[in-house]
């Protein structure tokens, strides 16, 4: 009875441990088409590009998608290793080690056609409801501005189909995630909404490596390296013209 209950406490053991280098890198990403998706080729640009990177690095990964929410949760707690589509921000910093860019996002606000709406700082947004996705991050200035009045969603379908029907007076996205998204939404929304110049801003897309993976620091070092070779010998622009970018 006691070795097998040593056996059992092994086991347990080694389920509860983060993966080490050599065993396959858990990636989790939620459904944020065309950078992420799992029902696109290769899971979309982003987990493409990151996959490869991490391939050339010398590990073997699987991706598992999940609601954003859940994603940042499975990292912080170690249950995921690496969250391929992150922007930055200081609340995710203290769960997992960011890498340095690998795509810049520029984010857009859209309104309704044919109503009246100027936007030039933040302050000219402070009079509008603005359907933002649920714990997503779109910049400093902007999650911070407690006089903004947001309206969280679950997706940004939810956020464009809240703004076409008046519920919100705008929304807000990365510009390729809206125009990709609208092109699949029935024609009285997508027809009904239009994208706000000029962009709220632009945000830089890494890779958050869980704090929990014990070398988190290393798959970061090598995912860099391995980023920047793509970049040199144009198999990282082979990629982005792949997807349309």
């Amino acid at each position: 009875m006691r070795p097998l209950l040593c056996v059992l406490g092994l086991l347990a053991s080694m389920l509860a441990t983060p993966a080490l280098a050599g065993d396959q890198l858990r990636l989790v990403a939620d459904s944020w088409p065309p950078f992420t998706d799992a029902n696109m080729p290769g899971g979309g640009l982003a987990t493409s590009i990151v996959t490869t990177a991490l391939a050339r690095a010398g590990y073997t990964s699987g991706f598992e998608e999940v609601p954003w929410a859940r994603a940042l949760l499975g990292v912080s707690e170690g249950r995921y290793d690496v969250l391929i589509n992150a922007w930055y921000n200081d609340s995710r910093a203290r769960i997992g080690q960011f890498s340095t860019a690998y795509l810049t996002n520029r984010i857009r606000l859209l309104q309704r056609k044919g109503e009246a709406f100027r936007y030039k700082s933040l302050s000219d947004l402070y009079p509008y409801s603005i359907a933002v996705v649920r714990d997503y991050a779109y910049s400093p200035e902007f999650d911070r501005d407690t006089r903004l009045h947001k309206v969280p969603v679950r997706n940004f379908s939810s956020a464009v189909r809240m703004l076409a029907a008046g519920r919100v007076n705008l929304a807000v996205e990365d510009e390729y995630v809206a125009r990709y998204n609208l092109q699949r939404e029935l024609p009285e929304v997508r027809d009904g909404v239009m994208l706000v110049e000029p962009p709220l801003g632009e945000n830089t897309l890494h890779i958050l490596v869980s704090l929990k993976h014990p070398e988190h620091e290393r798959i970061v070092e090598r995912f860099e390296q391995a980023i920047a070779a793509m970049k040199a010998d144009g198999s990282f622009a082979r990629l982005l013209r792949q997807y349309g970018f």
